[in-house]
């Protein structure tokens, strides 16, 4: 039975879980929540390739190393299919979006609850009550424009490492409308402004593409919590939210992939001249 019904309602329920443990941290709030589960799941997506490449073996696999393979060619694959040149670099940052990604999308299917219940049995029902806790990272705004503008710099990176710094700046001047002489001149203002909203438009696609599929997708199962506040409605919420979490599964992974091959579209594109 969810807690809701002895916290106020199904609307104190939600603006509760929405709340998240935040503080005043290098001039602004910051979000203890979701950087200390988004860090956590990191570190575990490090400890756990790591030591499977560490214990590989050259003849038959074990299923753990197999399903590990499996993932990296997976990953590898997509990335030989859009990107065309030295893969070396491209690949292990896909790959750690990839599972990173997948990681804190899947706290979604952790019973809302949890927390709080954990919380309760430390610390009684007045520190659960008070105590704000978010434990999905990529429902957070901050995670995910922080995930796009590290993409962002590095897709930067990218286009100076092919171009170089003068190829690169000619091309935000010159590039979408190629014009000679004078009328290069003219349009160059023009070519710079396309050029910068172009680029901006892609780490705030990536953020804002990841976040609304996750904070919908954990403000659906909060909305089908309130349904098992009664015993006339507990049984067909319980149905919906199995439904709904199959379902999400789907969403986890389809977020993860899209934000994964869009970052390798992006450096590729990044590579290229106009």
């Amino acid at each position: 039975m969810s807690e809701s019904s002895s916290a106020g309602g199904l609307t104190e329920y939600i603006q509760h879980h929405l709340t998240h443990n935040s503080g005043l941290a290098l001039g602004g709030q910051f979000n203890f929540d979701s950087w200390a589960v988004a860090l956590t799941l990191g570190l575990l997506f490090v400890l756990w390739f790591g030591l499977a490449a560490r214990k590989a073996t050259p003849g038959v696999p074990s299923k753990g190393q197999a399903f590990v393979e499996l993932i990296v060619e997976f990953v590898d694959g997509q990335v030989r299919d859009t990107f065309h040149g030295d893969r070396r670099s491209v690949t292990p940052l896909a790959l750690t979006i990839f599972m990173w990604v997948v990681f804190m999308n899947t706290m979604d299917l952790l019973p809302l609850d949890l927390p709080g219940t954990l919380i309760k049995l430390v610390g009684g029902e007045e520190a659960a009550h008070h105590t704000f806790f978010r434990s999905v990272p990529t429902a957070d705004l901050n995670t995910t424009l922080g995930l796009s503008v590290s993409v962002f710099f590095i897709l930067i990176g990218h286009a100076w490492s092919a171009k170089g710094g003068m190829g690169f700046g000619k091309e935000l001047l010159t590039a979408p409308f190629h014009a000679h002489g004078f009328g290069a001149i003219l349009l160059a203002p023009v070519n710079l402004v396309m050029n910068v909203i172009e680029w901006l438009v892609k780490p705030i696609s990536l953020a804002m593409r990841l976040f609304g599929n996750m904070y919908g997708g954990e403000l659906v199962f909060m909305l089908i919590a309130g349904l098992m506040t009664s015993w006339v409605t507990f049984l067909p919420g319980v149905l919906a939210n199995t439904a709904w979490g199959i379902f999400h599964i789907l969403i986890i992974l389809l977020q993860a992939f899209i934000f994964m091959i869009l970052t390798v579209v992006y450096i590729a594109g990044a590579r290229e001249s106009h």
